[in-house]
């Protein structure tokens, strides 16, 4: 029986080089966003190729029932669920002094839909033996001025994993992972927002021991391993994976 993994905030970036491994790797996947499928060419390009294994549904996971939703159609679609891959957010940098629908919607969105998703999957991988991996970030441990709110609740996500890890093992198992500067889109994004993005992205490496920034599908193998029973023994704990950043003192 192929394990059946939720991969949450998966069109494109990290959630998406997540959903690959897992399907490279004989996994069943369900992958969400708040776009619909024919807005995701990535997403089509995957359907195409893992008709039986793979499966997609619009959500806005701000949105409590489009969660409810994912989980009852996960069921009725493959009968299982062994992971859950937490992985949905957004950068709210406002400051601390953010206005209050800036600060519940990077809670409702960082937060908040994490716990939710945890709740609503709890039954169906108590049977199992299950494992949920929530995506934090390294601005969990250390931060810029400005990051607030958003690294406020990425630092409560690694009370979340405790909590669940000693509150639900050892049928379930928890863990976060706290990616740096992966090379996504949405960093590409910001590259492009300065007058020299060629040297904005040379600037970012620079800073970075290993003289690289991360991939998606690095993140997609950590997320592989930790769901494996080879990770039996990681709980209730954050894996910063962030290339050396945070061995820095400054830049």
């Amino acid at each position: 029986m192929k394990r059946v993994v939720i991969v949450k905030g998966s069109s494109q970036g990290i959630g998406l080089g997540v959903v690959k491994i897992y399907l490279q790797n004989g996994y069943k996947v369900v992958s969400c966003s708040e776009k619909e499928i024919n807005d995701c060419p990535n997403i089509l390009k995957l359907q195409s190729l893992f008709p039986d294994d793979f499966f997609y549904i619009k959500a806005d996971i701000t949105n409590l029932k489009d969660i409810d939703n994912l989980v009852e159609k996960t069921v009725n679609r493959f009968d299982r669920i062994d992971v859950v891959v937490s992985n949905a957010g957004a950068n709210v940098f406002k400051g601390v002094d953010c206005k209050v629908e800036d600060f519940e919607f990077n809670f409702n969105l960082n937060l908040r839909s994490h716990w939710y998703l945890a709740k609503k999957v709890k039954p169906y991988l108590e049977k199992y033996g299950g494992v949920i991996l929530i995506m934090s970030s390294n601005h969990g441990y250390f931060t810029m001025p400005g990051c607030a709110p958003y690294n406020i609740v990425k630092r409560a996500l690694q009370a979340l994993v405790q909590s669940v890890t000693i509150e639900w093992g050892p049928k379930i198992r928890a863990v976060a992972i706290a990616p740096g500067f992966i090379d996504t889109e949405g960093n590409q994004a910001w590259f492009d927002s300065h007058e020299d993005p060629k040297k904005a992205r040379e600037d970012t490496v620079k800073i970075h021991p290993v003289g690289r920034l991360g991939t998606p599908a690095e993140i997609g193998e950590l997320c592989l391993f930790l769901s494996s029973d080879k990770a039996g023994f990681i709980a209730g704990t954050t894996i910063l994976i962030d290339g050396g950043r945070s061995a820095v003192m400054q830049d």
